[in-house]
């Protein structure tokens, strides 16, 4: 006889609103506010929607018990599935209620707790439930630094469906770090990332993202040759809208330009000067209307090897389009493209039509005079 799982379903349903505006997190009411204001719209159901897709069809193989309203139950509906619904819909969330959730379906003894959100979102389950449940997360937020996240949306869903089918006995886990950081400082360009406890989960490494990496102090030399480099690409196109993304590797192109922009935002140079700095989505596009001769400067996520999708919402998906794929520049610390081992840069942009359009082959700045081809595909 098949065992019939019990599923928990949480989702965040501001997670992720603060990046395309530039906001970098969505923690806190005053954040929330700013974010709606600068016209921010909720992304984490719609990705929650996209795992749950991936199970629709074997949706008789388990209970899938889910948050009421915009806390689940909305996104498991979507999806085409009948959860059992706990708590009520107030229409307004809070950390309290996550964790509050997250203790009950603890409480209700379910095989796995699927949950979308970001860091926050992870931190208040972890809170709710330590290691004594597994956990899947569903990344929508905007800063993924933990190791309990599936890569992607449709990989969440491939990997639940996995856990379904598979005997108790032959399911593969592991124990996950939950990360977080000082939003506040973050705003202010300060990256403070702390180890808040663990969380077990299903696994399969070509499913689950890693744990972020920071920089290396070795990686020093390396980013200032990379920054030489780009440094001289810069200057040879001197009336090309260049937007600088976020990471140490850029900053330090900044840095070689004499140019005082931000280490975790979205900056704009023209003719080798800051135009503006720390840009949203609207900003950038509103730039691109003036200037549409224009380059994306992006660096991988240390020890993830996400181009898009991991603190750079910001090139949303009509940026990128505006931008165009052959204007995307790729730099790297040498060690970066080492720590993959073989696997490719990963691509999550929120449009899996347009992260299928960029996926291939990109040459990457590696250091002064050097480069090497390496592929990038959808994660």
């Amino acid at each position: 006889m098949n065992e019939t799982l019990e599923i928990g379903l949480i989702v965040n349903p501001i997670a992720g609103m603060g990046g395309r505006v530039g906001l970098k997190g969505t923690d806190g009411d005053k954040t929330l506010r700013l974010a709606v204001e600068r016209g921010a719209i909720p992304l984490s159901e719609s990705r929650a929607v996209a795992c749950l897709k991936e199970v629709a069809t074997r949706k008789d193989s388990f209970v899938l018990y889910a948050g009421a309203g915009c806390m689940g139950e909305s996104a498991a509906r979507k999806a085409g599935l009948e959860p059992v619904v706990l708590g009520c819909s107030s229409g307004v969330t809070s950390a309290e209620d996550t964790v509050s959730l997250a203790q009950r379906m603890r409480d209700l003894d379910l095989s796995l707790i699927v949950f979308a959100g970001g860091d926050g979102t992870a931190r208040d389950v972890c809170r709710a439930v330590g290691e004594g449940v597994l956990v899947l997360g569903i990344p929508a937020g905007v800063k993924i630094h933990s190791a309990v996240f599936a890569s992607s949306p449709t990989q969440a869903g491939r990997l639940l469906s996995t856990f379904l089918s598979e005997k108790r006995t032959r399911r593969s886990e592991r124990t996950a770090e939950v990360m977080d950081i000082d939003e506040d400082a973050y705003r202010k360009g300060v990256l403070k990332a702390r180890l808040y406890g663990y969380m077990r989960m299903p696994y399969e490494r070509s499913r689950v993202q890693g744990l972020k990496s920071g920089s290396p102090a070795s990686d020093a030399e390396d980013q200032a040759s990379i920054a030489a480099m780009a440094f001289e690409l810069i200057e040879a196109e001197p009336q090309t809208l260049w937007l600088i993304g976020a990471g140490t590797t850029t900053r330090a192109v900044l840095f070689e330009l004499k140019v005082e922009g931000t280490l975790l935002g979205v900056d704009a140079l023209l003719e080798g000067r800051l135009l503006a700095a720390d840009l949203g989505e609207r900003e950038i596009l509103n730039l691109l209307d003036e200037h549409p001769s224009a380059k994306i400067v992006i660096t991988p996520i240390g020890g993830q090897g996400f181009l898009f999708g991991r603190g750079n919402q910001q090139f949303s998906p009509e940026v990128i389009r505006r931008v165009g794929r052959e204007n995307l520049v790729i730099l790297s610390s040498p060690s970066k493209i080492r720590a993959l081992a073989g696997a490719p840069l990963l691509l999550d942009t929120g449009d899996s039509e347009l992260d299928r359009e960029l996926e291939g082959y990109y040459r990457i700045v590696t250091s002064y005079g050097q480069y090497l081809v390496y592929r990038a595909k959808q994660s």
